[in-house]
């Protein structure tokens, strides 16, 4: 797949704060929690750890990148709800690596995700991440389970 990436600008922004997923992925909806609305909106536009990704010309998603430890990058991800469930996870995980790795040149990567969301811990774990704990996480009004997995990486090899 061919993808192309963008630092996030405020109309890319505005496009993601507006998705809307379907059913238990409604939980995924940036409406869904005003405080990372807010927070999203306000650094998510010019700010180099936020990256758009277009495929085709349409902006099919967002990865955000942060190095919190030497040598150790967060990833986290959205895809536009248009393309969910239709089996592209994998690939526009694996640019979302490759970018991470252009960037900063890290020796592992860390996510968190959803317990309930299998359907990305599946995809997750195809590109190599392991669970490394769980943990509870307050968002959305109220606490839920979360999943930290991490991911190990050989630079001189390709992953």
């Amino acid at each position: 797949m061919n993808y192309h990436f963008n630092i996030m600008n405020q109309e890319e922004v505005e496009q993601v704060i507006a998705w809307e997923y379907d059913g238990i992925y409604a939980f995924y909806d940036m409406q869904a929690d005003m405080e990372d609305l807010r927070e999203f909106r306000d650094v998510a536009a010019g700010n180099e750890n936020y990256w758009s990704v277009y495929q085709n010309g349409g902006l099919i998603g967002f990865f955000c990148f942060n190095e919190h430890e030497v040598n150790q990058v967060e990833i986290g991800l959205g895809m536009n709800p248009q393309m969910v469930g239709q089996g592209n996870g994998l690939d526009f995980l694996t640019a979302g690596i490759q970018k991470a790795i252009d960037l900063y040149q890290p020796s592992s990567l860390t996510m968190a995700v959803a317990e309930f969301n299998k359907r990305a811990i599946k995809v997750y774990q195809k590109a190599g991440f392991i669970r490394t704990k769980t943990f509870i996480q307050h968002t959305n009004g109220g606490t839920y389970p979360f999943i930290s997995m991490e991911k190990e990486l050989d630079l001189h090899n390709s992953f």
